[in-house]
């Protein structure tokens, strides 16, 4: 039996950076507490001006701009493309990281998980889209101010802007409808 949480953004807990320099929304995550012991993490920061990420050594990040013009990446001492709003990007977590904000405050979307404890698969879709999942937890996020999922039997779910529709315990072919701009992530332990 598939179990549903639906998080709202209004309850996000605000946790400190790794690093000291901001503060991240928590959406969800697997398991531990504070910045250790998980296995995946899901969150939105707020970078307020240009400087270097944390480290997480022994982690996958994808990274997406939720609001504002991007950010330039050094990853590794080389430039990456612009991230742009809704252009994700992965990189090693124990990459040294420093960033370029392109024109003012940005809020972006994370995804650190253990590459050795899961497979991980992250896309955003836009409109109405209809997709099929045998990943063991399926995070659904809403960048849009209204979204609608449908998951075959259940209730369809209203989500408002970073609401995240979390459902765990697939063991199945899940079928899962969409309706709006979202992000879409599958993780199955390994």
């Amino acid at each position: 039996m598939i179990r549903s949480s639906l998080l709202r953004a209004a309850d996000y807990p605000r946790m400190p950076w790794k690093n000291g320099g901001g503060s991240t929304e928590e959406i969800t995550r697997d398991s531990g507490a504070g910045l250790e012991g998980f296995g995946w993490r899901l969150s939105i920061a707020d970078i307020g001006e240009s400087g270097g990420f944390s480290s997480f050594a022994g982690y996958q990040r994808v990274i997406t701009v939720l609001q504002g013009a991007g950010m330039q990446l050094c990853v590794d001492g080389q430039d990456v493309r612009p991230l742009l709003p809704l252009d994700p990007f992965a990189f090693s977590g124990a990459s040294q990281v420093n960033c370029t904000l392109l024109d003012g405050a940005i809020r972006d979307f994370n995804l650190i998980y253990s590459p050795e404890r899961y497979m991980a698969r992250l896309q955003w879709f836009d409109g109405q889209q209809r997709f099929f999942s045998q990943a063991h937890t399926v995070l659904v996020f809403s960048a849009a101010e209204q979204a609608w999922v449908d998951v075959a039997g259940a209730a369809v779910q209203a989500l408002g802007r970073y609401d995240c529709l979390r459902l765990d315990d697939n063991a199945g072919l899940l079928e899962v409808a969409l309706d709006g701009r979202c992000c879409v992530i599958e993780l199955t332990s390994i």
